[in-house]
């Protein structure tokens, strides 16, 4: 067991790479990187446990490099291993019987999400619970979340197609979904985040109602009643305001918690935690405000959850501006924290259904809470002893936690690391809690790509100056990395900068096989946390606020030159990309800087103004809080700045995207076409925001290796790629 102590001394602030300059002399670098790597991969690598998968062994001779140019190496982790290894993970359930039930989403069905019910014991198969006719997917706030609740041997969720309801026996003979929810002629009603009410047969869940406006949705908390054969209209519980999460219920089914806020805000801005007492009727009769009531305390409480014996905890960033554990004096209706630590103990809620954590009890009846924390770039998974107020760190291979989910004896941990892709892990511990007694992997999203290792690119967490004095920003560096080859020792490879999504989000240093796809072939790729982004507190968080387009474009140029000065990458060749918000900041550091060669678009905002007009409720005011007012609008938009873009851009749009209409793409690049600048547009029939289908995952990502490799990269890569035609290029 690792204690709390050593986890902070492993944590220590490391230092930035310093640059030193003398009136008489040119920048130097006063650094040694071999050294600073090392320092570095003692936080991010992890440690491999006997527990754990075995690893490649160490002896094998050294086999001879070839030398080529950086780029045009090749590389078994092609386009093709990428889109078919990139099932995405949409949550876990435990059935009556203790087994795992997951959500997975295959990009080789064109996406569809299937609950799959996991082996139990070896020897067994995973079986697939969702008939083919059905997809279990909510487009609920368009992200979705929370499509599916298991309750011992019924599962409900909710069917992409129609996006009504459904009720599954997955143990009986008789398998066949049944809608338990209206049909209202088409998906203009959406669930998400629902929980059993086993006290009077109903099921609570949040609903989206697009009947009246699809860009002004009603949100509601409603219950679906579970007792007759026939369909009927769920009973609205809770409604008044624009947003709501989290309908839990305690033990007993006496209490409904939840969450809820209103715009402006956004959910990691201001919310607030209700609790409702519920009558012997079935009815609501009494609510309480238990956090964030008080207008003069900023905070955001998230993840309310019932302990077995009917205390609400919950997560709030009150006062230290770092999402910690809290409960709910019930009897003073007061607040108290469970443990202080400068770190993050939540997440965004972009989805539904996110669980942080999980109640426990030990054999005294003392409530344990098993969670996953985020500090300086990296998770831990820990128990906190809610008497003592006491935290000890587990000892286990990821250094990425998601969601956890209890079994029985077991907990089940969604995480990654350097070296495992998203994946989910059985965890069983001692009879105290104190220490983990086996680790094993039952779910991958690239169950094969531990085939691939010896061509891992390790990421380094760097710490980077920004544009104001004394402040500093994060990113997660891979070094070019190939068994099979070498660049010539006067050469330095390409950059590729990533800007994450959200953009109140956060890229994580995990195994990513679409990183991998180019540090392979010869490339450095750096994954930046800039200003605004979460997993380092509320005041990082809200260096973005009325800045986005500043904050976040300056931080991405401040990290692509700290690596040139570094000596790291070529200063000539550097390409940068993001998708959603991360492709905005691409456009914007394209039409505002010259730090860039080259640029990839995907799904990106190019009118800020339009997106303000345009986009789904959730986010329709989020950009009151990131730019400002309408003048700001214009002086954000990269589209109305045609005039300062000086060098190629490819796009890529979903045509069924309601987060960023595909017109921005269309504009932008009808203004470039127009201006002469090397560009090019690719639009996907049937995808939405972000995409889903192998063929497209795989289009993309060749696309843009080829695109930058003619434009800016000045080599020929190995891959047989098509290129498609880039206006005023070709």
């Amino acid at each position: 067991m690792a204690s709390l102590t050593i986890c902070r001394a492993t944590l220590t602030r490391l230092p930035a790479l310093q640059l030193t300059t003398s009136p008489s002399a040119s920048p130097s670098v006063s650094f040694n990187f071999n050294c600073f790597r090392s320092r570095i991969l003692r936080i991010i690598s992890p440690k491999r446990h006997h527990h754990h998968r075995a690893t490649m062994a160490s002896s094998a001779p050294a086999q001879e490099r070839t030398t080529a140019p950086y780029g045009s190496w090749k590389s078994p982790i092609t386009a093709d291993v990428v889109s078919g290894a990139s099932k995405r993970l949409g949550g876990t359930a435990v059935d009556g019987q203790g087994r795992l039930i997951v959500l997975e989403s295959r990009p080789n069905e064109g996406g569809r999400a299937v609950l799959v019910r996991l082996a139990d014991k070896a020897g067994d198969e995973a079986v697939d619970l969702t008939p083919k006719e059905f997809a279990v997917r909510t487009t609920c706030q368009e992200y979705g979340g929370g499509a599916f609740a298991v309750s011992e041997d019924t599962v409900i969720f909710s069917n992409y197609k129609d996006q009504r309801l459904y009720k599954q026996s997955i143990n009986g003979r008789d398998s066949t979904p049944v809608a338990i929810t209206p049909d209202y002629g088409g998906p203009v009603i959406s669930y998400a985040d629902g929980v059993f009410d086993y006290r009077f047969n109903r099921f609570f869940t949040v609903r989206e109602d697009q009947r009246e406006s699809a860009t002004n949705s009603t949100t509601t908390i409603v219950a679906v009643d579970l007792n007759g054969k026939d369909v009927q209209e769920p009973t609205v519980v809770i409604s008044g305001n624009d947003f709501y999460a989290f309908p839990r219920l305690d033990p007993k089914g006496e209490r409904i918690a939840w969450i809820e806020w209103g715009h402006p805000n956004m959910p990691w801005d201001r919310s607030e935690l209700w609790v409702g007492y519920i009558s012997e009727n079935g009815e609501i009769h009494k609510r309480t405000c238990v956090a964030g009531y008080d207008p003069s305390l900023v905070e955001s409480p998230t993840e309310p959850k019932w302990s077995p014996g009917g205390e609400l905890f919950f997560v709030t960033d009150r006062k230290s501006g770092f999402w910690n554990l809290y409960k709910w004096i019930e009897s003073e209706n007061s607040v108290q924290v469970v443990y202080s630590l400068d770190a993050e103990f939540s997440k965004p809620l972009w989805v539904f259904g996110s669980s942080s954590y999980v109640l426990l009890q030990n054999n005294e009846g003392k409530n344990l809470i098993a969670c996953g924390y985020r500090q300086k770039g990296r998770s831990y998974l820990s128990i906190v002893y809610d008497a003592q107020s006491s935290l000890s760190v587990l000892d286990i291979p990821f250094t990425d936690i998601d969601n956890i989910t209890l079994g029985n004896h077991c907990l089940y941990i969604e995480g990654a690391s350097a070296v495992d892709p998203s994946s989910v892990a059985k965890i069983t511990l001692d009879a105290i809690h104190s220490k983990v007694l086996e680790f094993n992997i039952i779910w991958s999203s690239s169950p094969d790509s531990s085939k691939y290792q010896s061509y891992y690119s390790l990421p380094e967490f760097i710490e980077f100056p920004t544009e104001v004095p004394g402040q500093s920003a994060y990113a997660y560096f891979y070094p070019p990395s190939n068994p099979d080859y070498q660049a010539s020792k006067d050469e330095k490879p390409p950059l590729l900068l990533k800007s994450h999504g959200g953009p109140t989000s956060e890229t994580r240093g995990i195994l990513n096989l679409s990183v991998q796809y180019w540090t392979s072939r010869g490339w450095a790729f750096v994954d930046v946390n800039y200003g605004g982004s979460t997993g380092y507190g509320r005041e990082y968080r809200d260096r973005l606020l009325l800045k986005w387009g500043i904050v976040d474009v300056n931080d991405c140029c401040s990290c692509a030159n700290f690596l040139v000065d570094s000596g790291l990458v070529d200063g000539n060749r550097l390409c940068i990309t993001g998708g959603s918000a991360g492709g905005y900041t691409t456009l914007a550091a394209l039409a505002f800087k010259d730090t860039f060669k080259a640029g990839s678009s995907l799904y990106g905002v190019a009118d800020v103004g339009l997106l303000r007009a345009e986009t789904h409720k959730f986010e329709s005011h989020y950009i009151d809080n990131l730019v400002g007012d309408e003048k700001d609008d214009y002086e954000r938009s990269p589209i109305n700045f045609v005039d300062q873009f000086s060098c190629p851009i490819i796009l890529f749009q979903g045509l069924e995207d309601k987060v960023v209409p595909p017109d921005q793409a269309r504009k932008i690049y009808k203004a470039l076409k127009k201006k002469g600048l090397p560009v090019a547009l690719v639009e996907y029939e049937g995808e939405q925001h972000g995409f889903r289908k192998a063929e497209n995952i795989k289009f993309t990502l060749e696309q843009q290796m080829v695109f930058f490799a003619r434009l800016v990269g000045h080599f020929n890569v190995a891959d047989e790629i098509t290129p498609i035609k880039i206006e005023n290029f070709d």
